[in-house]
Parts: structure tokens; C-alpha cells; sequence
């Protein structure tokens, strides 16, 4: 496909049942913009039907593509996957249990247009709305993360450094995700680490959070999540993520 604007691409890891909903959503919005687009599903290496699921839908939702690892290798990995070998001028990753509305997006492209490299969704920024709003206990997880996520790679200024809903230019991702290290839990304050590292213009913007109240916070991957942390500070200090940037001044 020649020209495309916007790539939307969807890690999913034993998601047979959601996914196929989700692409259907966002596949029924995109249908409607005046723009090309395209729709990458990243299985990664799921032990259910998802890569069947995806497959079943290819040819039935437009411009709808399946990147099939057969091997399990973190939800950073498969992000990184997807985005770089996508085609869009603008490329957005989105979560698979379509928490964030495709619709959403609406509120994140004008900002592109502004001179911004990333714009991010946000569950804390103005404007944000949660539907139904989160447990004390989660967004007290949640604030407690965000903090020491700014201590220790230094992404004061952002509120919300997890939300699943992030998109940035070609170049940025091109510059910015073959350098990352962290394949699962810390992927993304890794990434936005390296916005600011290599002085891409990053915008957090609200956006409507559709919360899963039978989810739950895992203590044994908020550890992983610290050690994740851990490991990009010391790749910081190591010099391992290098500072010459591909961005135009």
C-alpha cells in the first residue's frame, strides 16, 4: 500500500477471544477516515487460537495484517515488531482488550501537525476519563510506579508512562525502537526515556480508559517491572542506548 498515514498495531498474547472484537472495532472506525491506514496484529507466540483468530478475519476487515511469532518473547518485543515494520507515516500501538477506543486517536494527531515526534495517551492527564474509575488500591500502584519510574530513568513531566496507547512519527520509531532493550515489562519508560534522551518532542493527552475492575495487579510483575527499571538506568549509565540522534534539528 502507497502512502500510508496511519499504522495501528495490536500485541496480543492468548487473546482468541478479545482480539477478534477489537480488530473489528478498530477496523470499522478506520474504514470511515479519509486516509490509508493499516491494522497489524502481533501474536506473540500465544498458546490459544489467536493467530487462527486473526487469520480467520484477514480479507474480511480492510488492510488487516498478521505478524505470527510462534515463540513467546515480552509485549515489548512484539511492539518494537510491529511498529517497525509498519509502513505508516504516524504508528500507534494499541492494547488488544481495546480498552482505548480507536475513536480516541482523534485527539492525538492534531498534535502531529503541531511539531510533536510522540503523543501519548494518558489515564492521569486532563481530560482523562476512566470508565468505571480505577480502585484506590490500583491507583495508589499506580502512582506509587510512576514515581519511582521518574527516580530512576528520569521521566518526570509524564504522568502516565503505561498507558497502551501511544503513537509517534515514522522517524521517531525508526530512531527510537531499534536502540530499546527491555522486551516485556518496562518497555514503555524505556521508549519514553529515549524520546527525551534523543530530544523528541513528546505530549501526553487524556484519554477515555475503559477499566477492567477484574483485573489485577500482579505483585510478582510490579517486581519485574522495578528490575526492569533497574536495568535501563544501568544501560543509561553503561552508555549501552548511544546519544546521536537521526532527528533533523
Amino acid at each position: 500500500m502507497k502512502d500510508v498515514y496511519l499504522s495501528v498495531v495490536v500485541p496480543a498474547y492468548n487473546e482468541q477471544d478479545r482480539l477478534p472484537k477489537t480488530l473489528e472495532a478498530i477496523g470499522a472506525y478506520l474504514s470511515r477516515q479519509p486516509y490509508n491506514y493499516e491494522i497489524i496484529a502481533v501474536n506473540d507466540g500465544s498458546k490459544d487460537n489467536t493467530a487462527s483468530a486473526v487469520n480467520a478475519l484477514v480479507g474480511k476487515i480492510a488492510n488487516l495484517k498478521l505478524i505470527d511469532n510462534r515463540v513467546n518473547h515480552g509485549k515489548g518485543y512484539v511492539v518494537r515488531q510491529g511498529m517497525l515494520s509498519a509502513e505508516g507515516q504516524i504508528r500507534l500501538f494499541t492494547d488488544s482488550d481495546n480498552s482505548t477506543p480507536m475513536e480516541e486517536i482523534e485527539k492525538l494527531l492534531p498534535f502531529f501537525k503541531d511539531g510533536y515526534d510522540i503523543v501519548i495517551g494518558s489515564r492521569d492527564a486532563k481530560g482523562a476519563i476512566l470508565d468505571p474509575p480505577q480502585p484506590m488500591i490500583r491507583q495508589f500502584l499506580g502512582e506509587g510506579f510512576g514515581l519511582l519510574t521518574n527516580i530512576i530513568v528520569g521521566t518526570w513531566g509524564i504522568s502516565d508512562t503505561q498507558c497502551g496507547f501511544k503513537a509517534m512519527t515514522a522517524r521517531a520509531a525508526q530512531d527510537i525502537l531499534p536502540r530499546c532493550r527491555v522486551d516485556r515489562f518496562a518497555f514503555d519508560p524505556e521508549i519514553l526515556m529515549l524520546a527525551r534522551l534523543l530530544k523528541y518532542r513528546v505530549k501526553e493527552i487524556g484519554i477515555l480508559w475503559k477499566n477492567d475492575l477484574h483485573s489485577k495487579v500482579k505483585l510478582s510483575s510490579m517486581f519485574k517491572m522495578f528490575l526492569d527499571l533497574l536495568r535501563i538506568r544501568l544501560n543509561r549509565i553503561k552508555g549501552v542506548y548511544g546519544t546521536k540522534s537521526k532527528k533533523q534539528p
